[in-house]
């Protein structure tokens, strides 16, 4: 799960995203929970200058295509794809088959991610987060998606 969903003060901008939901907590108290935030466990710095893919998505990334762009025009690509890693090789380690990523993020993003523009404008896409996790077989929901993940939770355990 994305730290910053979990309150932890990971986001580019010192801050976090943090959800409230009883599905949620319960999987805490399960200790169903790994935390993970791919651009702190890359090395990058919090705070941090907001990012964005220019001209795709997170897959487009992966394959060398495009690139994850700082606001001022630094790319970081490779720092963004080295997070992926980790958080693929934490799904690995825990046999997770079930990721909840924030929505919108270069990294996490599962269904949109901003434009690459800097100007606020979404586009349907993934981060490079979900689209390294997806091409292993791992299902992706966002924090608006909850409770749809804890269905595909307990049909891959039934």
């Amino acid at each position: 799960m994305s730290a910053c969903l979990l309150g932890k003060k990971v986001r580019y901008d010192g801050g976090s995203l943090s959800v409230n939901n009883q599905v949620l907590e319960r999987w805490i108290s399960e200790g169903r929970i790994v935390s993970v935030c791919p651009e702190v466990e890359a090395g990058m710095s919090i705070p941090r200058k907001p990012a964005e893919i220019v001209d795709g998505s997170g897959n487009r990334v992966l394959d060398g295509k495009t690139d994850v762009v700082e606001k001022g025009g630094n790319m970081v690509s490779d720092g963004f794809i080295a997070g992926a890693s980790v958080a693929l090789e934490l799904c690995k380690k825990f046999n997770i088959e079930i990721a909840i990523l924030a929505e919108s993020s270069p990294s996490c993003g599962s269904s949109l991610i901003y434009d690459g523009s800097f100007s606020g404008h979404r586009i349907p896409g993934m981060g490079v987060t979900a689209a390294l996790l997806r091409r292993h077989g791992i299902q992706v929901f966002n924090q608006y998606e909850i409770a749809d993940a804890n269905k595909a939770i307990h049909a891959t355990s039934a």
